[in-house]
């Protein structure tokens, strides 16, 4: 027996707003999908396979791995791989609802050949709910779905439903990096991210007018660079 606001697994009835797929993949991407997303899964994630939602280990998924990362829509992929390429002895999940962003990951994984990366094909929330409390030493959410209109912005990341679970798997002193090139986005972050625990470390303008030593401008920055909008980035620190 459940009730309103859970399903037949006692999953609580969570709302997702974007696309799921998009073109016609091609047949490599299906290759990628059919042949390494399994082995690249981070575990029993889902409510199907995990009601209990017992945590990951991820000693096991990463052995011998430093730190942990999370990558939360990690779009076509070029982030993720340059930060695993760049930081060996890390390991990265990254979730991304949008199958399509999932095969190009692939594809630039095996290009890449990274092996420390790790790939939810999900809703971050639902990782959320499985990652160990205080595992995570960095979280970044680069160039999310901004929902330009008023009556959509409680679909953005930056909202409590997501901002509290992520602090939550987050160990203290952690960062949480936003980028984005919508002013709004901005605002609401701003107003939001401390709300659900987060310190801004900004001290001057350089502090999210300049990108991290670490960036790499990806396809969608290149787009808004073009379209003439500002890029900010963002970092908060988990007390």
């Amino acid at each position: 027996m459940t009730d309103d606001n859970t399903h037949p697994t006692g999953a609580p009835w969570r709302n997702f707003y974007g696309r799921l797929k998009g073109k016609g993949l091609r047949k490599s991407q299906e290759a990628y999908l059919d042949e390494d997303l399994a082995a690249l899964s981070p575990g029993a994630v889902g409510w199907e396979e995990n009601p209990d939602r017992t945590p990951l280990d991820l000693a096991a998924l990463f052995p011998g791995k430093q730190e942990i990362w999370v990558e939360i829509g990690f779009g076509g992929g070029e982030h993720m791989v340059h930060m695993a390429a760049r930081y060996p002895n890390v390991g990265i999940i990254g979730c991304e609802p949008y199958i399509n962003g999932v095969a190009m990951l692939l594809g630039k994984i095996r290009e890449a050949g990274v092996t420390n990366l790790a790939v939810h094909p999900g809703d971050a929330r639902d990782l959320f709910d499985v990652l160990p409390k205080g595992s995570v030493a960095k979280a970044f959410l680069n160039y999310p779905d901004p929902w330009p209109k008023k009556r959509h912005h409680r679909r953005r990341f930056v909202t409590q439903d997501h901002l509290a679970p992520l602090f939550e798997v987050l160990k203290p002193g952690a960062e949480f990096r936003v980028a984005t090139d919508i002013e709004d986005y901005v605002r609401q972050t701003l107003q939001e991210v401390p709300k659900a625990g987060f310190k801004w470390a900004a001290e001057g303008p350089a502090d999210w007018r300049d990108p991290w030593d670490d960036w790499i401008s990806t396809r969608y920055e290149q787009k808004a660079l073009r379209e003439g909008r500002t890029p900010h980035y963002l970092t908060f620190l988990r007390p």
